[in-house]
């Protein structure tokens, strides 16, 4: 037979306040307590959202969920410009002197993600892979001079609110 006994902590109650706000959370007077009964607590969570395949599988590569881009010798080229989440990787690099950046701007501000400038003689390539987040009215854009390519692909992982897309 189960046993039952109160509980007072305020870490518990300050966690019920802040999960279940709609239920009013933790009410003064009353009395919070605990079984000793064990009861099996089943996650569905993964499948109620209407996916059961696990984050990481989510965010896979797949033909038709990447965006294949390369950029030489242009300024301010668009990547992205659609709300969400997306993973960015590629390579940069030049056979000579020259510069290659990436950005994110919302029209009047403008932040770069990585900025290139080689020397004489070039040479030199660098990887890049990180994950963004586009409000609306921003956008990612890549520049480079003629010597130096940014090659690379885009893949969206998440839309605006979070919910992770697919690979199809």
């Amino acid at each position: 037979m189960a046993q039952e006994f109160t509980i007072n902590s305020t870490a518990i109650e300050d966690k019920i306040n802040q999960l279940l706000p709609s239920q009013g959370g933790f009410q003064p007077g009353v009395d919070f307590s605990a079984s000793t009964m064990v009861i099996p607590i089943v996650d569905l969570t993964e499948t109620a959202e209407g996916s059961d395949v696990q984050v990481n599988l989510q965010t896979a590569l797949s033909l038709n969920s990447i965006t294949t881009f390369s950029v030489q010798n242009a300024t301010n080229t668009t990547l992205i410009n659609t709300t969400g989440y997306y993973r960015i990787f590629g390579t940069y690099g030049g056979i000579a002197s020259g510069s290659a950046s990436m950005n994110l701007t919302d029209g009047t501000t403008t932040k770069n993600l990585f900025l290139y400038e080689s020397g004489s003689g070039g040479g030199l390539s660098n990887n890049f892979d990180f994950v963004i987040f586009l409000q609306a009215g921003q956008s990612l854009r890549a520049t480079s001079s003629a010597d130096v390519k940014i090659n690379g692909n885009t893949r969206q992982i998440a839309d605006l609110s979070g919910n992770l897309v697919q690979p199809s």
